[in-house]
């Protein structure tokens, strides 16, 4: 068989060597508490500090606007619920936000919601874009924070943040995006764009799982969902992960001085695979096409007639590794609620599947998944007609 090609980096992706060379000292000869005032803590304070002012760096911020957390799940609720708790004194209870959004921003809405917040969902148009009237409409009174993600997961569909944060601004309005797709495929500049909250994770671009950060614009008010300690500035309670944050900015590092190299031969490959598949299935339907602006990465992509779950078992079997979405869904019955919210059919929705590029492949693992999958396809339709 040939070589496996994984298409789901939009998922995870493998750590890079240099970050795993850059972390190795803090879990052995370097593993001190940084919060201690020995040599060992001193040191650990130092490189502490250190990556905190790269991972700063990489976004255009301050240093002390940076947070390091578990992810950014743990950003999203940080900076969704830490918001909206802090700005209740002042009479403003609304969370606007989109039904396309990652379910760590949907979950933190719905749980500000069982808290009393008002919950106000914006309109998106078919490719997955924003109706800035519809958000200009929602945040006019009483609103204590808006979330709009940078990037979506799904669909790759780019919105326009720059536009949304500083609406968002003018009206006193806390302004959240998860960037967790976005970061190291676009400039996210925090000198540039207003926004007050950004989530990153690691594992998105080649650090571990379970590191990530979150920007806190200087002056914000914020709630620490956390108690217990002053790490991270009494924001984000616990013994800091060094090596986990030293990591994450090592990986950071490299995405941002890579970016637009990287995002140029990402998006030939995308074309490419996108090109391949309109050509030899017709009918097939790429989510999110007709947006202006997209991700070079993701190709959600239907089939009429094809289901997703065998397909993606089919794929699977010939060594290449897609999914049916966001891996956070993955083993639920639930169809996409983003496919949902863009008005795609039922037949549609149930027959996605998300291939997201990355460093593991090249020009000759799209041409071989073009073939593999326009010819799994033809068996799928052969089978299903005979059976009819």
């Amino acid at each position: 068989m040939p070589e496996p090609i994984y298409l789901d980096h939009a998922a995870t992706t493998p750590v890079r060597p240099e970050v795993v060379e850059a972390m190795t000292p803090f879990y052995g000869p370097r593993f001190g508490n940084p919060s201690s005032l020995h040599r060992w803590g001193r040191e650990a304070r130092a490189a502490l500090d250190e990556a905190r002012e790269r991972l700063a760096g990489c976004i255009g911020a301050r240093s002390d606007e940076v947070f390091f957390t578990s992810g950014g799940t743990e950003a999203d609720n940080l900076a969704i619920l830490g918001g909206w708790r802090a700005r209740q004194a002042e009479g403003r209870n609304a969370v606007v936000t989109t039904p396309i959004e990652h379910k760590a921003v949907l979950g933190a809405v719905h749980q500000a919601s069982r808290e009393g917040a008002e919950e106000r969902l914006c309109r998106v148009d078919a490719n997955g874009i924003v109706d800035v009237p519809s958000f200009d409409a929602l945040t006019k009174t009483g609103v204590a924070l808006a979330s709009v993600m940078w990037m979506n997961n799904e669909i790759g569909t780019i919105q326009p943040i720059a536009t949304l944060a500083g609406m968002a601004k003018e009206r006193d309005v806390l302004f959240h995006s998860d960037g967790v797709q976005a970061f190291g495929k676009v400039e996210i500049d925090a000198r540039k764009v207003p926004f007050d909250f950004l989530a990153v994770s690691g594992h998105k671009i080649g650090a571990p799982k379970g590191c990530g950060a979150a920007f806190v614009r200087r002056g914000t008010v914020l709630e620490s969902l956390f108690h217990g300690g002053t790490q991270e500035r009494g924001k984000r309670p616990g013994t800091e992960n060094v090596a986990a944050a030293i990591g994450l900015a090592r990986a950071a590092e490299m995405a941002c001085a890579e970016r637009e190299r990287e995002v140029s031969r990402l998006r030939g490959l995308r074309q490419a695979l996108e090109k391949g598949l309109r050509e030899k299935i017709p009918d097939a339907v790429i989510h999110g096409f007709g947006a202006t602006e997209r991700a070079p990465h993701i190709v959600n992509v239907s089939v009429p007639g094809v289901d997703s779950e065998s397909m993606l078992m089919a794929l699977d079997l010939q060594g290449i590794g897609c999914s049916a979405g966001s891996a956070c869904q993955a083993g639920t019955a639930s169809p996409s609620h983003v496919l949902t919210a863009i008005g795609a059919s039922r037949e549609l929705v149930i027959g996605a599947i998300r291939m997201s590029l990355g460093s593991m492949n090249d020009a000759k693992s799209v041409e071989r998944v073009v073939e593999v999958f326009a010819k799994l396809v033809a068996k799928s339709r052969g089978l299903a007609a005979v059976a009819s």
